[in-house]
């Protein structure tokens, strides 16, 4: 299974008419968005324990890790 960090916006952003963003790394999410525009570092929210279902809620923005869950080749179901 692979994670997806979910990025959701509360505040709008020049330009941006998503709310909803889904990446899959931390640092994935900076290659995007400045930490001005999600209000934190990627430095605090690889040390925020995100991976153990940890949310971090700001003013700008909601931002969360999963799992994606997916189907393995050659199992039926």
């Amino acid at each position: 299974m692979a994670k997806v960090i979910h990025v959701h916006l509360l505040q709008q952003i020049d330009g941006v008419k998503r709310r909803d963003w889904y990446f899959s790394s931390l640092s994935a999410v900076f290659t995007v968005f400045t930490p001005e525009q999600v209000g934190v570092t990627k430095n605090y929210l690889l040390h925020a324990g995100l991976s153990g279902g940890g949310v971090i809620i700001n003013k700008r923005a909601v931002i969360r890790q999963s799992t994606l869950i997916g189907r393995s080749r050659g199992v039926s179901g």
